[in-house]
């Protein structure tokens, strides 16, 4: 996906669905091309496809709605809209934004923190998340598989 892509690509369904945010942010516009030995080399497309496969294996309705962005403006105002959950990879802005961090906390979303690298055996500045604190739970270290693994977490507590 470009950056700063503002459409979002949606999994429908005719029954009621839970509404989820499938969010990522600066720099992941770059997957495959960026640091493979860090990210892998899957791509966003390829993200939608595994997690859109998985919700095809529900036996409840998941309505996935896909976005990213390199502008932290726009990434804000998507967490606001109404979801039963998300699943967010803000890139570098976990470790940097207060922003983000209160603008989660404020809205009492129920969300899932991931990243595609093991951030805590990477450089110490990325070992602090402004967003653990608030996030459901965080998955990191198993590439795009990272999406998949933090979507059936946030469902199953959703679910509960």
């Amino acid at each position: 996906m470009p950056s700063d892509h503002a459409a979002v690509h949606t999994t429908r369904s005719t029954k009621p669905a839970l509404r989820i945010l499938i969010a990522s942010g600066v720099n992941l516009d770059l997957l495959g091309k960026r640091e493979p030995e860090y990210y892998g080399h899957a791509t966003l497309p390829d993200m939608e496809v595994l997690l859109r496969a998985q919700a095809s294996t529900f036996k409840f309705a998941v309505d996935l709605t896909f976005f990213q962005t390199n502008d932290e403006a726009k990434y804000l105002d998507i967490l606001t809209r109404e979801w039963d959950g998300a699943v967010l990879n803000p890139g570098a802005w976990t470790h940097t934004s207060l922003a983000l961090a209160d603008r989660l906390a404020a809205l009492k979303l129920r969300f899932v923190e991931v990243h595609l690298s093991k951030v805590t055996a990477r450089e110490p500045i990325r070992h602090l998340s402004f967003l653990a604190p608030t996030a459901i739970g965080c998955v990191s270290g198993f590439g795009i598989d990272s999406y998949r693994l933090g979507l059936l977490g946030l469902l199953d507590v959703i679910r509960k």
